[in-house]
């Protein structure tokens, strides 16, 4: 099949049961949900975006794995030109979705997996590389959607696990046989993963010889038995649950960014899915790995594309107003301007100074400073972002009423004269305008933002790690003869 059509993926969403809570309660079916709803949308127009001549070239690319035209959502790439259309593609699902396209996660899990299982087998004789290249060709074959899991709950940071009150704060191997792995534990934060067909599960970080049953990797149908989903519930997942009209809202039909607390209660998992288990010193490898590439999307593309969004809400706030020739608002967009062509350098770079790793592999990974430039650059610049807009659209950003109004018959003309602002405009667009810009800059992004791919002192860290200094202090030795 190679592409499914979006028919086809929701057909098979139908197909899955997994368990999954929210607000308390169980939710029987996410795609009638209105919350989980927005996931299916999001992954749903993936695959619309694939089959359209308009823009296949950025949503699909061939692989020689299967020989097929694939979704770029399965690929794993193989050269810096696939690593700047991956930058590319990112961008693009960002600004057309205005939230997560919740295959991304998986996606840089693959890339972590590929060069690491390959270099697990070349050093330790493992089968590791070629089960996930059969699980791979599966996905590209199906065109399954992939969510990823990295992030646990953890103990204390100033004790080894071994030294938790409870060792399931961190996912664990706890049973073998000659049929697979059991395992037990949580990821938390994870994005999507209800609403799609397979959870590609990674350590969250290094481990030593003493947390070896710590360091595993594998993938699992995200309806497996004994995986338990506890979503996220907000104020604004309560304005979703009770909207009377979807136009109410700021997106209205991708809405915010759902994620959930993924239970891993004794799930079986066959060895034909395990790429990693119990070779503790190569977690830390596929951590740096997935860091690397995960930091590139999240700093140098998808925010990209979130920034356009809001650019443009205030560009169109700026005309309704009549406020073209204001000096000081020009100059905030053009801060904005500034601020997202910055992460796109940044994005672009880390994609085109990319490199093959390990050599040999055939996987190609951004460059590590770049993307960690990138993702650093970015937690500032879009909550700088988030504020010039909010200056823009003004008070009335947090203070609109409820579109509703507009239906009232005892108020409706008023609300009509006093929010025109004497804009050609239909008052509707002006109000759905600033809902637009209040689900960026009043709603959950700029804490997303800051933590998602790892809060800052993390990039801090491997910027500091990855930079030795060694060209610069000889070229002022050069400089003065030392």
């Amino acid at each position: 099949m190679a592409l499914m059509t979006p028919e086809q993926f929701e057909a098979s969403l139908k197909e899955l049961k997994p368990r999954v809570f929210m607000n308390g309660k169980l939710v029987p079916d996410v795609l009638t949900n209105r919350n989980t709803r927005t996931v299916v949308e999001a992954n749903k127009a993936s695959y619309a975006w694939a089959l359209d001549p308009k823009y296949r070239d950025i949503m699909t690319c061939f692989s020689p794995l299967v020989d097929e035209v694939v979704n770029r959502y399965t690929y794993v790439s193989g050269t810096t030109e696939d690593l700047v259309r991956k930058a590319e593609a990112g961008t693009f699902t960002a600004e057309m979705l205005g939230t997560c396209i919740y295959r991304c996660v998986g996606y840089d899990a693959f890339h972590a997996l590929a060069a690491t299982t390959w270099e697990m087998d070349r050093d330790l004789g493992t089968e590791y590389w070629s089960r996930f290249q059969e699980f791979l060709k599966n996905v590209q074959k199906k065109d399954l959607s992939v969510a990823g899991a990295m992030t646990e709950p953890r103990g204390s940071r100033s004790k080894k696990i071994e030294n938790w009150p409870d060792p399931y704060l961190a996912l664990k191997v706890v049973e073998k046989n000659d049929k697979g792995i059991v395992v037990r534990g949580a990821k938390i934060n994870i994005s999507g993963a209800y609403a799609s067909h397979e959870l590609m599960v990674l350590p969250q970080g290094a481990h030593s010889e003493s947390e070896a049953d710590y360091a595993v990797a594998f993938a699992t149908p995200t309806d497996a038995p004994g995986i338990t989903y506890v979503c996220q519930y907000s104020p604004y997942s309560a304005e979703r649950d009770q909207a009377d009209d979807l136009e109410e809202l700021g997106n209205p039909v991708f809405g915010q960014r759902e994620t959930a607390m993924v239970i891993f209660d004794n799930v079986f998992v066959p060895w034909e899915r395990v790429f990693h288990c119990g070779e503790f010193k190569y977690s830390g490898r596929i951590v740096a790995r997935f860091a690397r590439t995960h930091r590139m999307t999240c700093g140098g593309t998808c925010k990209v594309g979130f920034m356009n969004q809001i650019i443009g809400a205030s560009k169109l706030i700026q005309e309704y107003k009549g406020l073209e020739k204001v000096a000081h608002i020009n100059e905030q967009i053009t801060e904005m301007v500034v601020l997202r062509e910055t992460g796109r350098a940044c994005g672009q770079a880390a994609a085109r100074q990319g490199k093959e790793e390990p050599p040999g592999s055939g996987v190609f990974l951004p460059d590590e400073l770049m993307g960690n430039v990138a993702k650093l650059n970015i937690c500032e610049a879009f909550w700088r972002v988030m504020a010039l807009a909010g200056d823009i659209g003004g008070g009335l950003t947090v203070t609109m009423p409820s579109l509703k109004e507009l239906k009232n018959p005892e108020i409706k003309d008023f609300v009509e004269e006093f929010y025109s602002f004497g804009s050609d405009e239909p008052t509707a667009n002006i109000l759905k305008v600033h809902k637009l810009l209040q689900h960026w800059t009043a709603g959950q992004h700029g804490v997303g933002t800051w933590h998602g791919a790892g809060p800052p002192a993390t990039q801090r860290i491997a910027i500091q790690r990855t930079v030795d200094f060694e060209h610069e202090k000889g070229l002022v030795k050069r400089t003065l003869n030392l």
